[in-house]
Parts: structure tokens; C-alpha cells; sequence
């Protein structure tokens, strides 16, 4: 098993701690990885996008002028696509861009997305991070004293002081560990992770 340290909100190492290769030394394969984001982007799409087909625009169903002797293109419709104010032609219609991957890809897909902010050295293990109040300014001291201005923070379990203090920051997000996904974790530089989320982690992911 890997190793690191363990630190307090302070960045004093206090200790060390054995990480699970199977979650922190996978191979790492992109194709995997980007398979993963597009997954997750393309459930986000909202799909609303529509435009009228020629069949759906308003108007009168009259010819608009008779078929010969006008000297004029002929025109059987004031709908069609290629008058101003007419149907569009292949436009978009509300759809679902989701599409599904299995299970074990996606488990693969966190297992390597840790692995790889691991072997950059970007993953921080601290052993507790509990705010008395929501203050924004206090949030931004401790990241100060951990020398971190880009992180994703994984926690054990929905903390109110801890989100509301750092959602109006950029570049931060406080997230439960249920919730950790590969998209989020490469959005962010580095990864602090709470000791106790490590436990949740290997059973989440090696179950």
C-alpha cells in the first residue's frame, strides 16, 4: 500500500497514512477517463432546444399565388422553409442526451481519476476540517495555511458551515463523498480528501 501524510487545517503533519492501491494505484487510461466526462456532461444538457417544422408555423393554408403565368417561382405555401417567417428545415427537437455506461466503468473511471491526481502528488489527506460558523473569511484562511487556491474538499457527510462558506469562492467545491465524481475531480487542481472519507471511498468503489 502507498503512503502519505496526514495533516491538520494547519499543515502540520501529524502522522501518516496507507492509501488502497486499488483505489490510489490504477493504471491510468484516458479513453476511459473521457468516456466518463462526456457521460456526465451529456447527462447535464438540458435538451430544450425546438424550432417549428413547416407543418407547426402559423399561417394560412392558401397558395399563395396560382402555379403559371405570374413569371414568379412557383409556391404552394407561405410555411415553407425558404420564406422568411417559414418552418426550419432539420432543426432541433427536444431531446435526452443522456446515454448509459456500465457500472464497473464508471467505478473504474473515480478509481483512475484518484490515481491520477495521486501520482501528481495533488491529493491532500486531513484529518478533520469543522468551521464553528458559515464565515467565507475563515474558509479562505485555512486553504491560506494549506497553500491550496484550487481544490475539490471531500467530505464524510453533508456540512452546512463548510458549503455555504466556500460556494461563493471560485475554484472550490465542497463535496460528500458520495458525491465525488471523475468530472469534478480533474476540474480541480488538488484533492482534499478527509481521513474518514477514505473508509466511505473503498467500500463505495471496491464493492
Amino acid at each position: 500500500m502507498a503512503v502519505t501524510d496526514l495533516y491538520n487545517v494547519k499543515k502540520e503533519k501529524i502522522g501518516v497514512v496507507e492509501l488502497n492501491d486499488s483505489l490510489f494505484g490504477v493504471e491510468v487510461n484516458s479513453h476511459i477517463l473521457h468516456d466518463v466526462v462526456r457521460m456526465q456532461l451529456a447527462k447535464r444538457r438540458q435538451g430544450s432546444a425546438c424550432t417549428k417544422t413547416r407543418a407547426e408555423v402559423r399561417g394560412s393554408g392558401a397558395k399563395p399565388w396560382r402555379q403559371k403565368g405570374t413569371g414568379r417561382a412557383r409556391a404552394g405555401s407561405r410555411q415553407s422553409p425558404v420564406w422568411r417567417g417559414g418552418g426550419t428545415t432539420f432543426g432541433p427537437k427536444p431531446r435526452d442526451y443522456s446515454f448509459k455506461m456500465p457500472k464497473k466503468v464508471r467505478k473504474l473511471g473515480l478509481r483512475m481519476a484518484l490515481s491520477a491526481r495521486f501520482l501528481e502528488e495533488n491529493i491532500v489527506i486531513v484529518d478533520e476540517f469543522n468551521l464553528d460558523e458559515i464565515k467565507t473569511k475563515k474558509f479562505i484562511s485555512i486553504m491560506r495555511d494549506l497553500d491550496i487556491d484550487n481544490c475539490l474538499i471531500v467530505i464524510p457527510e453533508q456540512n452546512e458551515n463548510l458549503e455555504k462558506s466556500s460556494r461563493n469562492l471560485p475554484g472550490y467545491k465542497v463535496i460528500p463523498s458520495g458525491g465525488v465524481n471523475v468530472y469534478d475531480i480533474l476540474l480541480h487542481k488538488k484533492v482534499l480528501i478527509l481521513q474518514p472519507c477514505l473508509g466511505q471511498l473503498e467500500q463505495r468503489l471496491l464493492t
